[in-house]
């Protein structure tokens, strides 16, 4: 690697990540950690940033690819009505990679953990062709509030929490040409930016949907379409979802011409959006709504219907139903 062992890469992990958090017994340093659990359930979950698939180093700051490995995570913790409590990060690093780009990718790895009082206790770090960032996160929820993907009932309301298609239009800028840029360099182009950048993990939003009753719930990762479709098949229902009441990023209209995008496709299918998918029955969606506006300043919006039988539907403006494709990212399938 660039000038350094990984002794000393362990050590300035550690010294960025030190901190006293309780529940650790024994943190970063050892074979292994040791923390104390909790009376509640355990929730376990994975995920991982691969360059070239996930993000380009041309592209991402360190610090922000460091937030946002850990918040996808969380928000995976906030999709089960949990909180996050222990983390362990791997990475891998080619020798061209130097400590001061590492260093900033744990500050923002620090920072995330900070933000949603969650303690990183260990880890790895190891050679590899490319950058890889691998986190496993423990989470706690209470027995009575776990929510699953398959809980859906016919006759649920299907919402949503915030806007949708951000993330995905803050990627377009992020791989613009430069002589495209001049055409984003807006207010509206940083707030597409910063949510490609920045995701937000709806933990308190998640535990409030999961105490108001929600039937079924998971995080927008890889599309609005596709990942209800997922939530549908777990639960063996159909749903319908009525397209003028999705909440479409506002900034995506103002940038429509500039990016070349129709907002809504982005907003069905873009993903990275790390909102909140849930199925609530009827009498649970306006009360949610308001405790979600008045807690955390966060939208909550009825989108369709939880039927029977299988597949969406998606209802136009004038009221005609058709099909709506399952259209998200699909790793394997390369769409």
């Amino acid at each position: 690697m660039a000038g350094f062992t990984e002794d000393e890469l362990v050590a300035a992990v550690r010294t960025i990540l030190a901190e006293d958090v309780p529940g650790v017994r024994l943190g970063l340093g050892d074979d292994a950690a040791l923390v104390e659990p909790g009376p509640h359930l355990v929730v376990l979950t994975a995920d991982q940033l691969i360059e070239s698939v996930h993000f380009r180093r041309e592209t991402t700051s360190a610090h922000d690819l460091g937030y946002k490995a850990l918040v996808v995570n969380v928000s995976d913790v906030a999709a089960m009505g949990g909180s996050p409590r222990y983390a362990l990060v791997s990475l891998g690093v080619p020798k061209s990679v130097e400590m001061t780009w590492i260093v900033e990718l744990y500050a923002g790895l620090r920072d995330a953990a900070s933000e949603y009082a969650l303690a990183i206790v260990g880890g790895d770090t190891s050679l590899s062709p490319t950058v890889v960032i691998s986190i496993a996160l423990v989470g706690e929820v209470a027995h009575s509030l776990a929510v699953t993907r398959s809980g859906a009932r016919p006759g649920d309301r299907v919402v949503v929490t915030g806007t949708l298609g951000a993330a995905a239009g803050g990627l377009r800028i992020a791989s613009a040409q430069k002589h495209d840029l001049a055409a984003v360099a807006s207010k509206q182009g940083r707030t597409l930016l910063a949510a490609h950048a920045r995701p937000v993990a709806r933990v308190g939003e998640g535990q409030t949907l999961a105490r108001e009753g929600a039937t079924a719930m998971m995080d927008v990762s890889d599309g609005l379409a596709i990942d209800l479709g997922r939530l549908c098949r777990e639960s063996r229902v159909g749903a319908t979802v009525v397209l003028p009441n999705v909440p479409v990023s506002p900034a995506l209209f103002e940038l429509r011409s500039a990016l070349g995008i129709e907002p809504l496709e982005l907003a069905l299918g873009g993903g990275e959006d790390y909102e909140l998918l849930a199925s609530l029955p009827p009498r649970a969606v306006e009360l949610t709504t308001q405790l979600l506006k008045d807690r955390f300043g966060t939208k909550l919006t009825d989108i369709g219907e939880i039927r029977k039988g299988e597949g969406l539907v998606a209802i136009d403006a004038d009221g005609s139903e058709r099909p709506l494709e399952a259209q998200g990212w699909d790793h394997f399938a390369g769409t």
